[in-house]
């Protein structure tokens, strides 16, 4: 018990335990616990920005030249859109045979569109142009002081990382700078990350004590189907990707379980962005691979948002008694794929992206958020643990496909009962 006692994830499992029962039990006092949850997060998204520019900057300069940054670029996009192609298509097959929106016979006169139209308002200006130009920062330092968008980081930090590239010699005070930088960045997310049992239980405590168990059950059905999909897609396509790349997806998991309590607590993926990166490395991915892999793939590899935009969609069509033809089902597919790019891990955002898809496909009206908007809060834990285990195995599939993956420290890793004799890397 002692040595358990010794672990976060111990403290934060307990800490979303006793959240939840106190929203169950005193739901008045577990909603003025919100700001626990709100404040972590915003300490995490405080050091987001500034550690994916060090670590992109500094992928780029270790890989040495920008053909390899393009080589890595692009196999991970090439991954990203197919495994997201099947995240959609295992999301609109499940909900096409569980259909659990049937029987709701929801009279479309009686939604009410108010209550989603902040959310409808927001997702207008999600258009393909809107979102090339919002990737452009309206200057250097705003990439860091506004919205907080990763894409505009990215696209600050690729540029950066290439002038560095070929400044040769008078570029390494400025490379050993921001290598400096980053590990005093990381030091600081290493103390906050002892703060996620405060902010994990002031969550799941203010979600309990604000929405109750009782606003559940009518939608039960959904929320177990969402569940089961997510579930079958990481043991399943993510699990067959794992094994053709030589390790065991359960290990994984088990390996990043502090990681995964944290984003389940918070229902962000961003609260334990990095450290999933330095686990990665400790896999044995080098260190270029993973700055380029796993920020990139917080923005276009959303396993899990996909599934939920799919199956959202649907089951208000099926709600409504809405009978989709398969055109309009793949029309929903593939204006999902284009809106699901550059959603944040934070919560809210899948639901703006389910509006901005709503709103292409006129034969659904968006009115009928208003029937998961109880649920989406729920919902929403599954969506970030999904895309949070997507990007962990993305960077180790493209860190073998570049041949730049140690396999026997991987191996070491994951099997606890070859740990005991540790590999010493070269």
């Amino acid at each position: 018990m002692k040595n358990l006692t010794r672990h976060l994830y111990f403290w934060v499992l307990l800490a979303i335990l006793a959240g939840g029962t106190l929203g169950a039990v005193a739901p008045a006092t577990a909603v003025q616990l919100k700001p626990l949850g709100d404040g972590f997060i915003a300490l995490v998204k405080m050091l987001i920005t500034p550690i994916i520019f060090c670590t992109v900057v500094l992928g780029i300069a270790g890989a040495g030249d920008m053909k390899k940054v393009g080589r890595v670029g692009g196999k991970a996009l090439l991954y990203f859109e197919v495994v997201s192609t099947f995240a959609l298509a295992i999301g609109l097959i499940v909900i096409g045979v569980v259909r659990p929106g049937d029987g709701f016979n929801v009279d479309p006169a009686t939604l009410d569109a108010t209550a989603v139209a902040d959310y409808a308002k927001r997702a207008e200006g999600q258009t393909t142009i809107g979102f090339v130009l919002s990737i452009i920062p309206a200057t250097f330092f705003n990439a860091f002081t506004g919205s907080g968008d990763v894409l505009q980081v990215l696209f600050v930090a690729i540029l950066f990382g290439y002038a560095l590239t070929h400044m040769g010699a008078r570029g390494k005070p400025v490379h050993d700078f921001v290598d400096a930088s980053s590990h005093i960045f990381f030091a600081m997310m290493n103390a906050l990350m002892k703060l996620a049992p405060l902010g994990a239980g002031g969550a799941m405590a203010f979600t309990i004590g604000r929405y109750g168990l009782d606003a559940l059950r009518p939608l039960a059905t959904l929320m177990a189907t969402f569940y089961l999909t997510c579930f079958l897609f990481i043991v399943g396509v993510l699990g067959t990707i794992a094994w053709f790349t030589g390790f065991n997806i359960l290990r994984f998991i088990f390996y990043i379980k502090e990681e995964l309590l944290t984003v389940l607590g918070t229902s962000s993926s961003e609260s334990a962005l990095v450290p999933l990166m330095q686990k990665l490395e400790k896999l044995g991915c080098s260190r270029s691979v993973v700055g380029l892999v796993v920020p990139s793939g917080y923005s276009f590899n959303l396993d899990g948002t996909n599934i939920y935009l799919t199956m959202a969609a649907l089951f208000v069509a099926q709600a409504l008694n809405i009978d989709l033809t398969l055109r309009q089902e793949v029309t929903v597919l593939g204006v999902a794929m284009l809106t699901s790019k550059g959603a944040s891990g934070v919560t809210g955002a899948g639901f703006i992206t389910l509006a901005a898809t709503l709103a292409v496909v006129p034969a659904i009206p968006v009115a009928g958020l208003a029937l998961v908007l109880g649920i989406d809060r729920f919902m929403s834990e599954a969506r970030s643990i999904t895309n949070f285990i997507g990007n962990g195995v993305a960077a180790i599939v493209v860190a073998r496909w570049e041949n730049e993956l140690d396999t026997a420290t991987l191996a070491s890793e994951l099997n606890p009962a070859t740990r005991a004799v540790p590999l010493e890397r070269v």
